[in-house]
């Protein structure tokens, strides 16, 4: 009996040794950091840090951005996407400048985005029922309440993101810095959502209307002035064939002498 049991131990034991090894630690998402300054997060500007972070609180306001902080070196701004029904999502702007040591006319500003993710919950609601003796008891009522609830949080990472961003922040720096700076002149694009969105429905383009055309006013028509009869003209007459030149052949001279004629008897 003891035999057997100790086998069996033994068994068991060089399984989960077994399954212990074969599992791998899987890797911690701190590895993934390496601290390294892809320029993700910051830029360059040539202004003070005071104007540099009014340029992007002016950035926010543009796009919708609540503004809750009034620190003049730091900008922090909040907005909401209703995605779906079920789904809500708020984006949580920080932006902090700083002098970056090359003078008071030189400064970095970084910024970063906060992604929370909200889905609507059905809460089940639950009364206390007294009894006297059991005491109190839970008991549900049947009734259910819809609440947000937060499922995410992240930091937003993607690239063009932030480039939007930076894009827009150069539009609201003074006049004077983008003709020293040769700063182009760039249209106010939208700053938009970190993800993809889902093209909607194309919508439906009214068909010109047709304007009403006034009716044409009749004019009297002037009658054409009738043409002048034809008068026939009379054919002139064939010229008159020239007469032929007379003709006298050419005879020679008489060789001898004509006798006269003889005159008749009385």
């Amino acid at each position: 009996m003891s035999t057997s049991f100790h086998l069996r131990s033994l068994g068991l034991a060089l399984v989960l040794a077994g399954a212990t090894g074969c599992s791998s630690p899987k890797t911690a998402v701190y590895e993934h950091e390496n601290f390294d300054d892809s320029g993700t997060f910051s830029r360059n500007y040539p202004v003070s840090d005071i104007a540099a972070c009014e340029a992007a609180r002016r950035a926010l306001l543009s796009q919708g951005y609540i503004i809750t902080s009034s620190d003049p070196k730091l900008v922090v701004g909040n907005k909401s996407f209703q995605q779906t029904g079920e789904t809500h999502m708020q984006i949580s702007f920080n932006v902090v400048c700083a002098n970056d040591g090359k003078g008071k006319s030189h400064s970095t500003m970084f910024a970063n985005a906060l992604q929370d993710r909200y889905a609507l919950k059905k809460v089940n609601n639950s009364a206390s029922l007294g009894v006297g003796v059991l005491g109190s008891v839970s008991m549900p009522i049947g009734s259910t309440d819809d609440s947000m609830v937060k499922v995410a949080s992240e930091t937003v990472s993607a690239p063009k993101f932030y480039e939007r961003y930076f894009a827009l922040v150069d539009v609201f720096l003074p006049q004077e810095v983008k003709k020293t700076e040769h700063i182009p002149e760039q249209p106010k694009a939208e700053l938009g959502v970190p993800e993809p969105k889902v093209a909607p429905a194309a919508e439906k383009v009214p068909a010109p209307k047709e304007e009403p055309v006034a009716p044409a006013v009749s004019t009297p028509v002037t009658p054409a002035p009738e043409p002048a009869p034809i008068v026939p003209q009379a054919e002139p007459s064939p010229a008159p064939a020239p007469a032929p030149a007379p003709t006298t052949p050419d005879l020679p001279p008489p060789t001898e002498a004509i006798p006269p004629l003889p005159t008749p008897a009385q």
